[in-house]
């Protein structure tokens, strides 16, 4: 009973050991439950294997009784054939981490978690899948093209079976789709027309549940905050729903309230969109062509975003200060163009109140703008272009979606901005460029255009540079003559930059959209609106505001102040320089790309490639060692050149195991 007892701690202990130490030598964690097991298999082999390398050198039969000198070479036998099976135990526990690498334990409730939203996203996903499929638009996940050959066999029909099936899969899908009918930078025709006639029809909740939602976001009765809310919806989109009210001081207002269960529908989603455009990409050429798993991920968070109505309230007031500096720059253009205000005590994350625009949208007033004047359109017109461009320009924030149905045509008369989800910003040094492309475009230079263009871009290495300018110049000169009124120069401009495989920033393209669907209002307004011939006259205006005088001597002082600096740490860091070259302390920092430190990356490749070499050659010299033999008999056939063999080879076999292990575990 004793014997077995300590044969089984020794065996635990020995088990321990063995996986603290193929840790330790490894250099990277392994798992313990696989180090225990092999820890044992190695405890009950090393006896075995430590009787045959004894009996395969003639010791064990020599004499009867074991000399001092053949104990210490039997000692050392067997620790050697020990070494060996551990080696042998690292050697199966590198090959089961490199093919089943060890993973935390997870917790039971959370695997349980996992396994539940694993099911509900898979019966999602196929879901997807079978709308996908009815409407012949499986070719974007699968790859096939059997049926597209067959009754999609124009461009014109897959883009309508794409918007077929984004209709039917949901609201997070139709908004993705209309936030990708806006990028005509990446999606090219018929898709962005079929997406961009995408619509969000929903049912209208019931108040009780409209009433809920105010209530607990904004943490207080509602009657504490409005004194009358209409429960029939004003308006009923597929995320939220919107209100007439009137708040406790008279002020009427709307109510923006977001559906209960949005947010979770739109993020549970999120992963399926990321994960059927990661597929398209892999498999299709469009997918490729259109870096659809890249966009896909950007807009998805974009509308996780676009739920969170604080965001909304933040740019609605940008474009409210912009609105409100432009009126003092130029008082007669005062209440043309406005934005709603925003009450911030009764606004949250899913409830936004804001003034109440009275109007109907600039695509349903056709009637009523019949009415009007030419002169009083001309000056609507005129005043909308002007602001646009000026809060582009200037102070680098606009509306980023400004359709015709997001521009309302007011009781008095003006225009009033609704629906700020999405707002562009754009950094002041990327506006000068902008002003220069706006500029160039205007007066029909193509070289000046071209160059001001490379400025915002992202050029790929390989463009070729005539035929853009090329390209560019011919929309300049076709537009600047184009009397029809239909098209943009802006998005032809975009269609260029596309075809030429450019990478257009976010928020430029942002502005080159705004520019485009600002002409599609104008020409609401006048239907022969020159957006191109009238924007020239006000650049001069614009410039003389972007580069005042006073800002620039406000900048000048700025780099002076700046360059002061400078110089004043200039004499340190010539002492120090000295110092080192007095010293011969100087060194030299290597630094990647991205301005990281990459001298100790050298560093330890070098160790490694050195580490690398080293154990092939241990190991090769063994290999040579045991089979030449030779050498002094040490007992038995044991010879010398074996022995310093096997004890080389081991450290070679631990040394080439270790590169293998951490070649493994380095992060992709």
């Amino acid at each position: 009973m004793g014997a077995t007892i300590l044969i089984s701690i020794s065996a635990v202990v020995s088990a321990v050991l063995v996986g603290f130490v193929a840790r330790r030598i490894l250099g990277t964690a392994v798992g313990w439950p696989r180090s225990i097991v092999v820890g044992l298999l190695v405890f009950f082999l090393g006896v075995p294997s430590a009787q045959w390398t004894l009996g395969q050198t003639d010791l064990i039969d020599t004499n009867a009784v074991v000399e001092a000198n053949d104990a210490w070479l039997w000692i050392g036998l067997i620790a050697l054939s020990l070494a060996w099976v551990f080696a042998l135990g690292v050697a199966a526990l590198v090959a089961s981490e490199a093919i089943f690498p060890t993973r935390p334990l997870p917790n039971p409730i959370d695997l349980v978690r996992a396994a539940l939203r694993q099911r509900k996203r898979t019966r999602r996903y196929l879901e997807i899948l079978t709308i996908a499929s009815r409407h012949g638009v499986g070719w974007l996940f699968h790859g096939g093209r059997a049926r597209v050959e067959e009754q999609l066999s124009t461009s014109e029909e897959r883009a309508n079976a794409i918007v077929a099936t984004i209709n039917d899969a949901g609201v997070s899908f139709v908004k993705l789709g209309q936030v990708l009918s806006t990028r005509r930078d990446l999606i090219p025709e018929p898709y962005l027309t079929a997406l961009s006639s995408l619509q969000t029809n929903a049912t209208t909740l019931a108040w009780e549940t409209v009433r809920a939602v105010i209530e607990d976001d904004l943490g207080t009765a509602i009657d504490e905050i409005y004194a009358q809310v209409d429960p029939v919806p004003l308006a009923a989109a597929s995320v939220a729903q919107v209100h007439r009210a009137v708040l406790r001081d008279g002020t009427p207002v709307v109510v923006k309230v977001q559906r209960p269960a949005a947010r979770a529908q739109v993020e549970a989603d999120a992963d399926i969109i990321g994960r059927l455009a990661h597929r398209a990409e892999m498999r299709t050429r469009v997918g490729r062509d259109l870096r659809i798993e890249s966009v896909a991920r950007g807009f998805t968070s974009t509308l996780v975003e676009e739920l969170d109505y604080r965001i909304e309230a933040r740019n609605t007031r940008m474009i409210h200060s912009t609105l409100d500096l432009i009126d003092r720059a130029e008082p007669s253009r005062r209440g043309v163009v406005t934005a709603p205000r925003v009450f911030e005590a009764a606004s949250g994350q899913r409830v936004l109140t804001m003034d109440l625009v009275d109007g109907a949208a600039l695509s349903d007033s056709v009637d009523r703008l019949a009415t009007f004047s030419a002169e009083d359109r001309d000056r609507l017109a005129q005043t909308l272009m002007s602001t646009v461009i000026e809060q582009i320009l200037v102070y680098g924030v606009f509306h980023a979606d400004l359709h015709p149905g997001n521009v309302l045509l007011k009781s008095d008369g003006t225009l009033g901005l609704i629906d700020f989800g999405a707002v562009g910003i754009i950094e002041r040094s990327r506006r000068q460029h902008m002003t220069a492309l706006l500029l160039a475009a205007l007066s029909e230079n193509d070289v000046a255009a071209t160059d001001a263009l490379l400025l915002i871009v992202d050029p790929p290495d390989d463009l070729d540079m005539d035929a853009f300018r090329h390209d560019v110049g011919i929309v300049l000169t076709t537009e600047h003559l184009r009397t029809d009124g239909q098209g943009s120069i802006f998005t032809r401009m975009v269609d260029v930059i596309r075809q030429h495989h450019i990478a257009l920033p976010g928020e430029l393209a942002s502005a080159f959209r705004s520019f485009a669907t600002l002409e599609g209002c104008l020409r609401v307004l006048v239907d022969d609106f020159d957006m191109v011939g009238r924007a020239l006259p006000l650049m001069p205006t614009l410039l003389r505001r972007t580069l005042s005088a006073k800002r620039m001597a406000t900048d000048l002082q700025a780099q002076a102040v700046i360059s002061l600096a400078r110089l004043e740490r200039m004499p340190q860091r010539l002492d120090a320089l000295l110092s080192g070259v007095e010293k011969g302390s100087i060194g030299v920092t290597l630094r990647s790309d991205d301005g990281n430190d990459v001298s100790g990356i050298l560093g330890r490749v070098t160790a490694e490639v050195a580490s690398t070499l080293v154990s092939i050659a241990a190991v090769v010299i063994a290999v040579v060692l045991v089979i030449a033999g030779g050498g002094p008999v040490l007992g038995g056939s044991v010879t010398l050149f074996a022995v310093l063999g096997a004890v080389i080879g081991l450290f070679g076999f631990l040394g080439l195991l270790r590169i293998v292990r951490r070649t493994f575990t380095r992060p992709r």
